[in-house]
């Protein structure tokens, strides 16, 4: 048991940690936004024996953020089988042991898989403290459906192994939704275009930072606009229509609900040119409905 003396503080709010249960616990951690932090999460930070995270120097500012004081040692992809063991050792001898990535949820496309592992292996309980990633705000901003989708995390790094594997996704009938670097942007979005078509996409940039940024349209248009800069900054995620939206009509829920967003912030000539990229209307039939929806509310 952990968390007697333990504590953090919300604004001038001082908070005691609780005593946690003896077992692995995967903490969410904010993407940008140090705000973005769920109260269990500071629960679990302020009140484990040990933080065991991907870089100590980036897990600190969010633990001095809450004025949490406690123990930090590194965990990444390159020590974390060697430490996989001997963390579930010390989860057997009554620790409570928190795992953060360096923003985002554990395991995905981040290391902890081989903790969770080793512990469940061992018989040791294993607890997720969910909270922020950038695969969920991604979908939700991007304007395609998201009733189905699926995640495919990074996407190989040499040319042709992308293009491999973009040609294997290429007949999936979800939306797709990957991670890439902001180096391999323009590169991977002139494959995407090559092995999909000109079907919808969105690149989400900079997710609840300053500067975040949401560009959508075809590979090709999304492309040519991060090509024109002189440099792209800050990890992206690229949100892919699925074949059958590619293909054919498009869901009626989600055309209403993609004219709805493009009229409530946009002039109707400037909602109805992004929400034809993005639903296959004309630019006509698109205009005369986003005029029915502003004249409606």
């Amino acid at each position: 048991m952990s968390g007697d003396s333990r504590h953090y503080f919300i604004g001038a709010a001082e908070v005691a940690a609780p005593s946690l249960e003896a077992g692995l616990y995967l903490v969410a951690t904010p993407i940008g936004n140090l705000r973005d932090i769920t109260l269990r999460a500071l629960d679990v930070l302020a009140a484990a024996d040990v933080i065991y995270c991907e870089d100590t120097r980036v897990t600190v500012k969010l633990l001095e953020r809450y004025g949490i004081r406690n123990r930090l040692k590194p965990c990444h992809d390159h020590s974390e089988g060697e430490l996989a063991p001997r963390i579930a050792d010390e989860v057997a001898a009554g620790q409570v042991i928190a795992f953060a990535s360096d923003a985002g949820t554990p395991l995905l496309s981040d290391p902890g898989y081989r903790l969770v592992a080793a512990c469940l292996a061992a018989g040791q309980p294993v607890f997720a403290i969910p909270g922020a990633s950038a695969l969920l705000p991604a979908l939700q901003l991007s304007g395609l459906p998201s009733d189905r989708f699926r995640f495919v995390g990074f996407l190989p790094q040499k040319a042709g192994e992308r293009q491999e594997r973009l040609k294997g996704l290429a007949s999936a009938d979800e939306t797709l939704v990957a991670y890439e670097s902001p180096h391999r942007i323009v590169e991977t979005l002139a494959d995407i275009s090559a092995a999909m078509g000109e079907r919808p996409v969105a690149v989400a940039r900079e997710l609840t930072k300053l500067h975040e940024e949401m560009l959508r349209g075809t590979a090709r248009e999304v492309q040519a606009v991060l090509a024109a800069r002189e440099a792209v900054k800050g990890e992206c995620v690229i949100v892919i229509a699925g074949a059958a939206a590619d293909a054919g009509a498009p869901d009626e829920a989600a055309i209403a609900r993609i004219l709805a967003d493009a009229a409530a912030s946009l002039p109707p000539s400037k909602a109805a040119a992004a929400a034809a990229k993005l639903t296959g209307l004309s630019r006509e039939e698109a205009f005369r409905r986003i005029l029915a929806l502003k004249a409606g509310s």
